[in-house]
């Protein structure tokens, strides 16, 4: 079965998760440096390569009102720039608060503060992808 991979991009890292061998559940998987541009697309493609990832979904920065700003528009770019390059399917799913979510469970177990800024951008691209699944499950209503 193919995967899915899931991408939280930030200014300075690329959280990446991945869905389980069932695309039941998201998992982390790693967090890259940003480079910007290709190099940044070619690291995200070893990394679908690597999972055999047939769809990627990208978190959408939206403002708290839900409107799109500076942030969303380079994340559209982004995404287009993928989809183009890697011929996949690249879909946006609003990431309000991941990175909040995936501190709160970091704080709740109790990691570290150093080990929280390694580990959570790779947990919000597991928010974000998990989100999703959420979505596509069985009589879910599709936004």
């Amino acid at each position: 079965m193919a995967r899915v991979l899931g991408i939280d991009l930030g200014s300075r890292r690329i959280g990446i998760a991945a869905t389980d061998g069932l695309g039941l559940t998201a998992q982390p998987r790693e967090t890259l440096a940003r480079h910007g541009g290709v190099r940044d697309i070619e690291a995200i493609a070893a990394v679908v390569r690597d999972v055999g990832a047939d769809r990627i979904v990208l978190g959408l920065p939206l403002d708290p009102e839900g409107a799109e700003g500076p942030a969303a528009r380079r994340a559209r770019d982004f995404a287009g720039k993928l989809a183009a390059t890697l011929q996949l399917p690249v879909e946006l799913v609003d990431e309000s608060f991941s990175t909040v979510e995936a501190e709160a469970v970091l704080l709740a177990a109790d990691v570290s503060r150093a080990r929280r800024k390694q580990v959570v951008d790779k947990l919000a691209a597991a928010v974000i992808l998990q989100r999703w699944l959420d979505q596509q499950a069985p009589g879910k209503e599709k936004p």
